[in-house]
This record gives structure tokens, sequence and C-alpha cells, in this order.
């Protein structure tokens, strides 16, 4: 009787299919049930046995005979092939015996630490930078946007331009003079899966195993380990309350250096104008290219907008990054890169060997949306909505800590960077813990420190506060948690007097 563990065994009373037939007799033959050159029951014989029709069973043993499990005669009971070498094939000899043998890029990931991009699990509150709350998401409007990118199909489904839909770079061209002053040709814009794809992208066609980057200190992690992928070494350069320090870059040869000049992550920091053409002039001078990474610069509250790194120059030094990650969501994974014209060819072409071009459905809906002015509506809203979430959060952060913590980067962005004045560093494992045995998600400041004895706020706790994902009561009900945490821990401290 053919039987599996999944399947169990079959009568008349509950038939098997052709798929439960095929993966039962498989795991027989793979199990030693059935040896080599063995016959199998007749068709018809089988078929009575289960209770199924003698189509069922002949799809059954026509699956196994293209796999080569069995071979089939006309007017004879199949046999189990005689190439099969034996009831050990499949499980033991798939289990290699070696080492593992990777490319040096392959090592290079194999050693190099996960970053987590997961939600944790049964937390009430999680302060996690990053994330947008589903409510803000518009989406009857992208419905309505999929539905009318869905029915304007072309004649034929073919594949598309690796620099991505036509309609969306030209729907971007407008944006970006319009919301960044930001002015470049069509051929320029290359869509992307996100702006990680960007930044693979700019490591593997910028980087040699022998180069050097800058990169601001602290980081956004995943930009850094990107560019460490090539064998590239990091070149920290001290990030302060206006961004990188450029007149630090005296003196330093590199072949790109990666900033986020509107809002530097995670200090939130913007760079002004001085320290951009600086920068500028240190990339002309060394032949490097700046990579800029404009992640959330739609968000402004207290300033008036700074015009991108790309305006300010004209000597194509400046790759410009942007994405919609943060403005409609990180699961759509749509971005973009504005080019300089000399190196339009090769990242459409890189673009092309990665996955040749991004999802055209969704590109078409984005376009459709921006065309209508609908996301620039939907941006206006969500600014104010993240305004309020903001207020919120300083105000609470205000009512329960007073003088005694420090807030960088309220200005601009989706997140705060806040500093503890008197909670030592080293109680940040304790920290933690108590967050998250309190049902409290935090994220540390200092694994973004690229040099770890760093001058400033280094030796104190700093949180990342990211506000954008939570309900003004989630907000009020996390600094309350936060406040009776950070209390338990100084408590427990050595010659704390509570």
């Amino acid at each position: 009787m053919v039987q599996s563990s999944s399947a169990g065994s079959a009568g008349r009373s509950h038939a098997m299919g052709a798929r439960q037939i095929y993966e039962a007799l498989r795991e027989q033959i793979l199990g030693g049930v059935y040896e080599t050159g063995s016959q199998l029951p007749s068709s018809r014989g089988l078929a009575n046995d289960l209770g199924v029709s003698r189509t069922t069973v002949t799809v059954a043993y026509e699956q196994l005979a293209a796999e080569g499990f069995i071979e089939v005669r006309q007017g004879a009971r199949p046999r189990v092939a005689s190439s099969l070498i034996g009831p050990e094939t499949s499980r033991t000899v798939a289990k290699r015996v070696g080492p593992i043998h990777l490319s040096a890029y392959g090592e290079r990931l194999r050693v190099t630490p996960p970053w987590p991009d997961y939600l944790p699990t049964g937390l009430k509150v999680d302060f996690r930078y990053g994330d947008l709350a589903p409510s803000d998401f518009p989406a009857l409007v992208w419905k309505r946007a999929m539905s009318k990118a869905m029915g304007q199909r072309p004649l034929r489904l073919a594949y598309d331009d690796p620099r991505g839909s036509r309609r969306l770079r030209q729907a971007l061209q407008g944006y970006l003079w319009r919301a960044r002053t930001l002015s470049c040709d069509l051929e320029q814009i290359i869509i992307i899966n996100g702006s990680q794809q960007g930044l693979d992208l700019c490591a593997r066609l910028l980087l040699d195993p022998a180069d050097r980057f800058v990169i601001e200190d602290p980081c956004y992690r995943m930009a850094r380990q990107v560019f460490a992928s090539t064998g590239a070494s990091p070149v920290p350069v001290t990030v302060d309350e206006d961004g990188m320090k450029t007149e630090l870059l005296a003196g330093i040869g590199a072949r790109l250096a990666y900033v986020t000049p509107s809002h530097q992550f995670p200090l939130g920091g913007v760079m002004p104008i001085a320290r951009r053409h600086q920068l500028l002039e240190w990339a002309r001078h060394n032949n490097a290219y700046v990579i800029e990474d404009d992640y959330d610069s739609e968000y402004r509250y207290d300033i008036n907008p700074v015009p991108p790194l790309h305006s300010l120059e004209d000597h194509g030094a400046v790759i410009y990054l942007g994405t919609i990650s943060k403005t409609l969501s990180p699961m759509l994974r749509i971005g973009y890169l504005v080019v300089p014209p000399e190196l339009q060819e090769v990242f459409a072409t890189a673009k092309q060997f990665a996955d040749r071009h991004s999802p055209v459905a969704e590109q078409e809906a984005l376009a459709c949306l921006i065309e209508s002015g609908g996301y620039e509506s939907h941006v206006r809203r969500v600014r104010r909505l993240n305004g309020e979430r903001r207020g919120t959060l300083l105000g609470a952060l205000r009512r329960s800590f007073g003088d005694r913590i420090a807030v960088q980067g309220a200005e601009a962005g989706l997140h705060v960077a806040v500093w503890f004045k008197d909670l030592p560093r080293s109680q940040e494992p304790a920290l933690v813990e108590a967050a998250r045995r309190a049902g409290l998600g935090l994220h540390l400041i200092s694994p973004l420190y690229e040099r770890q004895s760093d001058e400033g706020h280094i030796d104190r706790v700093g949180l990342v506060m990211g506000y954008a994902a939570l309900s003004i009561r989630q907000i009020e009900k996390g600094v309350e948690i936060l406040r009776a945490v950070i209390k338990q821990v100084q408590d427990a401290l050595p010659g704390h007097g509570g």
C-alpha cells in the first residue's frame, strides 16, 4: 500500500490526489522500500487499491518517470530506475562533507554581523526607526492607481528598460525639480528596488578591495556594510550638530564619500552650505564621487529646505539617492538614483544584471500618483501627521526627563537622537533588557559609531527614537514606560540613593 508520513495510509474513504501519490512513492523509493529495478504496482491495480481513477495514478507515474525515479515501458509495470544509486540517494548524498567554498565576497558576507531588520514580537511600544504607520498609507488612492496601471497593459508582456519605466522617470524628473530644485536629464534616473539596491550598485561599480571610502561617524550601518562587502576600507569622519565635519577631510584620499546631508543619520544634523561646498571641493580634488542619501528630506518642521548637493555642482561628482520608503511604504521597494551622465550606461547595465528591472506595475502606479498630484498631497498629509507625532514625543520627553536629556535632530526626519546625561553607557545592556521585559523596544546609537571611543556623547546612553509608526497614545505610553525603566536601571547603580 502507498503510504507516507505526510499523507498517511490511503483508502477508498479518503482518495489521494496525483501529487500525494507521487510524493508517497518518491519517499518510499528514496527510503529503500522499493529497491533499484523492483516493480511498482500497475496503474490499474494501484488505482483500485487507493480508490482513485487510473488517470490519477498515471499522472503520478509520469512525474516520477520525468524525474528519473522510475522507468515506464508500454505494456509493463513501472520499475525503479536502474540509474538510482541506492536508498541513501537523496538525503545523505546532499549533505556536504568538506568545507563550504565561497568567493572572497561571500567570505566577507559570512563574517559580517547581521543587522536586524525584522520586527520583534510581544512589544507594547517599539521606537524602531524606519517604519511607518499602516494608517498613513493611502490604500484607496494606491489601489486606484494600481488598477489604472493594470488597465493600461501593453500589447505584449515583455521585459522593460532596466533604467525603469519611462513614465515614472519623467514624473520623478518633474517632482525632483519642484520638491528639491534638482535638475537632471531623463537618462540619468535609474529606478531601483529601494535605496539599499542603490547602495549596492554604487559599491560594486565604484569600489575595489584596495580602495577606501569615507563614511559619517556615526552612520547608517547598512551603507557601511554594503561598501565594506567589496573589500574596501572605511574612513570614518566625525559628525557634529551640522553633520560631517568636512574640514577633517583634508589629506584623506578615497574613492567615494557617503553622506546624509539633509538629515544626518542618526544624529539629525543638517549640513550647512559652507560644508557642502567644502565636501564637493574635496571630491573634485580627489576625483571621487559623493553619494548623497536624501532618505527623508520630505520631512522638515522647523527649518527651510536646503538645496541638495546635486543642485550645487556641475562636475558630475554627486550620485543622488532617493526613496519612497519614508513617504509611502518600505514594502513597495521603489527608489531612484540620479547618476552623472558618464555613469548612466554602466549603472543601467548593472541594474539589468542584478534583476533586469524593477516591477513595472508598481512603477506605473507611482507615476500615475505623481502625475495626478496625489503623491505630493499625500506627502503634505503625512508630514502634518508626523509633525504631530514629533511634537507629542518631544513634549513627553521634556515632561519626563527635563534637562536630564539632550535631543538632537528634531528639526527634520522621522526620528530623534536622545542622550541621557546621567546614565553611563555601561548601562546599555541593562536598559535594553529591562525595556524588553517591560514591552518596550529601544534602539541604541552606540552600535552606529565606527570608533567607539569617539568624543562627545558616546560615554552616555543614547537612543535613536523613531516615531512615524506609532500613534499619539503609543508615543505617550512608550515614554511613560521608558521613564520607569530608566529609574529602575538608575536605582540599581552602585551607590545610587534611590
